[in-house]
């Protein structure tokens, strides 16, 4: 009798398991600088500095004062050392901020991966570190090619009857229902700090995912369960909801959340990520229909154009921002390794 109880677990198991849904958010490894776009107009440095498939133009939002040079060079990317560690207000010192980024790692197990540097202050107060994106991932950017000089060629593709541009492990997930779980596969060097995974969902509300701790040595997948999925459909609180013209439900990746607290250690942090998979259940089955809704009325494409046009003026305010600070910065002996500048200021009297 025990063994057959047994059985009929397994079996249960096996099937929740075989009808959920696993796939890669984001990975990490597909991100690496793969093509050289210039900052500025007459760069000399040309190595590598853009991932070729998530390039983004914000030149066409500028404002007129920009000449077509400065335009040609308004592009950036989800490169691994374009992404941004953001400190909680009282840990923002320019110490701390100087001291923390992201750099592309090498691998043996899984190639490249991100590297993160984290430094927190040394006082014994509670500390957080955001891992963000450069810019927030576009949920309805069509698929293009980009050439070897960045320069964008949108494909058939629009990004609604087809998949969009961040989609397939780059940070965007459609048709997502109930999220079963989440797994991050992380390197931890010991450090007794939280780590949060952030999720965007297609109404825009962020929610945070609570993987663990990062107190041990190499690389493991930690999971995040959803406490509130239920297993069981029978005890769901099933709704008939209507299909069209409502959008299909979709998350992207908003970034990693690193907590420290008062206690523990503070200073300098590493630590390393190789990608973000979820188990979810599907919003929308696929199924035959007599008539395409979509392309008789187009409701959901208007819809989404304007969201697409919304995504790229906020995603092109901040770039621009970022651009013309880039032009005022001081470029002497810059090593972007070690963040010295290692130069002297002239003295006024000269």
């Amino acid at each position: 009798m025990k063994r057959i109880i047994i059985l009929v677990t397994i079996a249960l198991v096996t099937a929740g398991m075989l009808y959920a849904e696993e796939a890669t958010l984001i990975d990490f490894s597909r991100l690496t600088a793969d093509i050289y776009v210039p900052r500025f107009p007459g760069e000399q440095d040309t190595s590598p500095n853009q991932n070729r498939r998530t390039v983004m133009d914000y030149g066409q939002i500028a404002g007129g004062t920009f000449t077509p040079a400065q335009r040609a060079v308004m592009r950036t990317s989800l490169a691994i050392e374009n992404w941004d560690i953001v400190l909680n207000s009282s840990a923002r010192t320019i110490p701390n901020v100087a001291n923390s980024f992201t750099r592309e790692a090498p691998s043996r197990q899984w190639g490249t991966v991100m590297g993160v540097r984290i430094h927190f202050p040394l006082e014994p107060h509670h500390a957080k570190a955001y891992v963000r994106p450069p810019f927030e991932i576009p949920a309805f950017e069509p698929l293009a090619d980009v050439d070897d000089d960045g320069n964008i060629m949108p494909t058939a593709s629009n990004g609604i009857t087809g998949p969009s541009r961040f989609e397939d492990e780059f940070g965007v997930l459609k048709n997502v229902g109930t999220i079963r779980s989440v797994a991050v596969n992380v390197y931890g060097l010991n450090f007794p700090h939280g780590l949060n995974v952030l999720l965007i969902d297609q109404d825009g509300e962020e929610s945070v995912a609570f993987m663990g701790y990062l107190n041990f040595d190499g690389w493991a997948e930690l999971t995040w369960n959803n406490p509130q999925y239920i297993f069981e459909v029978r005890n769901r609180d099933l709704r008939l909801l209507p299909l069209y013209p409502f959008n299909t439900p979709f998350v992207k990746f908003a970034g990693f959340r690193i907590d420290r607290d008062a206690d523990r250690i503070g200073g300098d942090f590493v630590t390393y990520f190789k990608d973000v998979k979820i188990i979810y259940d599907r919003a929308m089955l696929d199924t035959d229909r007599d008539i395409n809704d979509e392309e008789l009325w187009g409701i959901i494409n208007h819809r989404e154009t304007a969201r697409k046009v919304f995504e790229m003026e906020r995603f092109g305010h901040d770039q621009i921002l970022r651009y013309m600070d880039l032009q005022r910065q001081a470029r002497q002996h810059f090593d972007p390794l070690s963040r010295d500048y290692g130069f002297t200021p002239t003295p006024v009297n000269e």
